[in-house]
């Protein structure tokens, strides 16, 4: 693997003969290489390392062959509130290891100084790269991205074999497939399959972490979910890629599951804590929790630069991954003086060979001060944009003093996004994610409901710009589920029309509910898993035929700024431009957008009409004078420009309009 800052760096290297291993650590004063049996149970064989130039420590292991199971110890002073933890008692994982040959299980003695902790950790696997074929990504900014977790999406499908239920190799069978290409679904985003271990705090409480947002290392596969290895992402990739499904996957570089001083030594704080995580300036024992999950990495320190660099490129090389969704992405732009958004790590990203044409999404905000970031990430970055999200929530939850803004989300954003000159959005559009309500949830309650996580409903967020539509949670009433599945139609379908890039979590598609849990982390069970044989049907049309719109009208997914009144109209309902008082209307209800864009199905230039209606009563539009409008849902004969139309409460009609 090419490194990008020869200086640091460490990993394993085959030879003819054996294997060199190589091991980054600055503080360090010794460090040995620790061989297992092919179980991982007896350590066979311990081989010092020789320090080298620029802090590398190395050994050659002969005979050493692909597979074979080792871990490090390292040796220096134990002075914690100096910053450094040393205990060579402590079997480690590599930094560079890309396969480990068991799950990571939390245990408080691997918190104890001086306990040999062999025993409860995983073995890193000595793998040889073996590259795929390199091509352009499969995914282009303004598509749909689809936001998975590998085993709540498949764990209960009944057309997946039992055996491959809740792994990556699930998400190739022909019937997930299938439904992907029924939604339209470009990227399908993978939310993290690289080996985790749980929050010390959720074992007593018998729950354990189901999302995976707590790494060791960056780039070993979680055994759990992914049991053949870096072989079965490859080969799911190309699966999904033959059937045009690009796969982005979702990573955690800003911190460890090593979590803060009182949580276990694995890796980083035991090689050298001093380097690999930021601290406070002056107190080089106390950790900076900008992450808010213990500790923070050092993203500006040259080994962990070269470290993200190269995890990025296994992915891409290894597997064919097109692109990247970053956890927490300030964390990656970050020194001891802030946000920089020309960092070097970020720079080495955009000038690398093998990752300068990938995907790259930042969630744009941390904790930490200036935290929130939100339109300032460099090129090629494209945001996910809770901006838009709370504004097209509070729009259909019937907020006032809505229009404006939620056109101008419609539009692509332009408040936050204009500040670059090549004109276009950056916006992720998006109604849910993986981090609160399901779509579904958000229509039926109020307030969330995350008694089942273990702490008296205190966590995950109070404020959610949600509505229950006259009852709380669970109902059997006909009305309020109708009122209820009509909300979802609409909110889905000004996701849709969104200007931007748009993503939808899995099972928003189809109604899925989490119960109100709005932090569902820890809920590896029902709560979490997708129940393939109780989806809305009608919602899962109404989400395909939406999908159809956006590939019929490339106008939709184009990611360009709309140009005045040539791209986009804003028409009142009596068919008349907005004016100036609807658009300050502060109960304003309804309007439409026509947005002009090349008809894909008859190949004639068009416009597609979109006309929102939020109220709780129909609403009557007079169509714009001129040309022809084709109703979309197939249920009205062509009319001419000054007909009038109506569209029932809380939806959006659809209608083409031809010369």
């Amino acid at each position: 693997m090419a490194s990008r800052f020869p200086v640091t760096r460490g990993g394993v290297e085959l030879t003819e003969h054996g294997a060199v291993f190589s091991l980054w650590s600055h503080h360090a004063t010794a460090a040995t290489l620790c061989l297992f049996d092919e179980k991982g149970h007896n350590e066979v064989a311990r081989i010092p390392m020789e320090r080298g130039e620029h802090d590398i420590f190395r050994c050659f292991a002969e005979g050493v062959r692909e597979g074979a199971l080792y871990g490090y110890r390292v040796d220096g002073d134990y002075a914690p509130d100096n910053g450094l933890w040393f205990d060579p008692a402590k079997l480690l994982v590599d930094p560079y290891a890309t396969a480990i040959d068991r799950p990571f299980v939390y245990d408080a003695k691997l918190s104890v100084f001086a306990a040999d902790t062999a025993p409860l950790m995983p073995k890193c696997v000595v793998v040889a790269d073996r590259p795929v074929e390199r091509r352009a990504p499969f995914f282009k900014p303004g598509g749909l991205v689809y936001e998975v977790s590998v085993k709540a999406f498949t764990k209960l499908h009944p057309d997946v074999p039992e055996a491959q239920r809740g792994t990556v190799a699930a998400l190739a069978h022909p019937s997930v497939i299938a439904h992907l290409k029924t939604i339209g679904v470009d990227a399908i985003e993978l939310m993290p399959i690289v080996a985790w271990i749980d929050e010390r705090h959720l074992q007593p409480l018998g729950l354990t972490n189901a999302w995976g947002y707590n790494p060791v290392a960056f780039m070993p596969l979680e055994p759990r979910l992914c049991p053949g290895g870096i072989e079965e992402l490859r080969d799911t990739v190309a699966a999904l890629h033959a059937a045009g499904i690009g796969v982005l996957l979702d990573l955690v570089f800003n911190h460890t599951g090593e979590s803060d001083r009182f949580g276990p030594t694995l890796s980083f704080r035991g090689i050298d804590n001093c380097c690999l995580y930021r601290h406070l300036r002056d107190q080089p024992g106390v950790l900076v929790n900008d992450t808010g999950c213990g500790n923070t990495v050092a993203c500006d320190h040259p080994f962990i630069r070269n470290l993200i660099v190269d995890s990025l490129r296994h992915f891409v090389l290894n597997a064919g991954i097109d692109g990247f969704r970053f956890d927490l992405a300030t964390i990656l732009f970050r020194n001891h003086a802030g946000f920089n958004p020309h960092s070097e790590l970020i720079e080495a990203i955009r000038r690398d060979e093998v990752l300068a044409d990938r995907i790259l999404i930042a969630e744009p905000w941390d904790i930490g001060p200036g935290g929130y970031q939100l339109g300032n990430f460099p090129e090629p970055f494209i945001e996910w944009n809770d901006r838009a999200r709370d504004g097209m929530r509070r729009y259909w939850r019937g907020d006032r003093h809505m229009t404006g803004p939620f056109a101008t989300i419609l539009a692509g954003s332009s408040d936050v996004f204009s500040n670059r000159p090549e004109n276009s959005t950056r916006s992720v559009n998006f109604l849910a994610a993986h981090d609160g309500f399901t779509l579904m949830d958000l229509v039926s309650h109020e307030t969330k409901h995350n008694e089942a996580n273990g702490e008296d409903n205190r966590d995950g967020h109070n404020e959610n710009l949600s509505w229950n539509n006259g009852a709380e949670g669970a109902t059997m009433a006909p009305a309020i589920l109708e009122r209820r599945r009509a909300d979802v139609m609409a909110l889905l379908s000004t996701l849709f029309v969104s200007s931007g890039t748009i993503m939808l979590t899995m099972g928003d598609e189809a109604g899925r509910s989490q119960r109100g849990n709005n932090n569902a982390y820890c809920q590896d069970n029902e709560i979490t898993w997708m129940d393939w044989t109780g989806l809305d049907e009608t919602l899962i049309a109404h989400t395909a035929f939406l999908a159809g719109l956006r590939k019929r009208f490339p106008k939709l997914a184009d990611p360009r700024f709309y140009e005045g009144g040539h791209d986009a109209e804003w028409i009142s309902p009596s068919g008349q431009p907005m004016t100036t008082e609807d658009w300050d209307d502060p109960d304003g209800s309804a309007f439409s957008l026509l947005i002009a864009s090349k008809d894909m199905e008859t190949g004639l230039p068009s416009k597609l009409v979109a006309l929102f209606n939020r109220a709780h009563q129909p609403c009557g539009f007079i169509l714009p004078d001129g040309g022809h409008y084709q109703s979309l849902d197939g249920t009205a004969q062509p009319k001419r420009g000054g007909g009038a139309v109506a569209v029932p409460a809380r939806s959006v009609g659809f209608y083409v309009w031809t010369a």
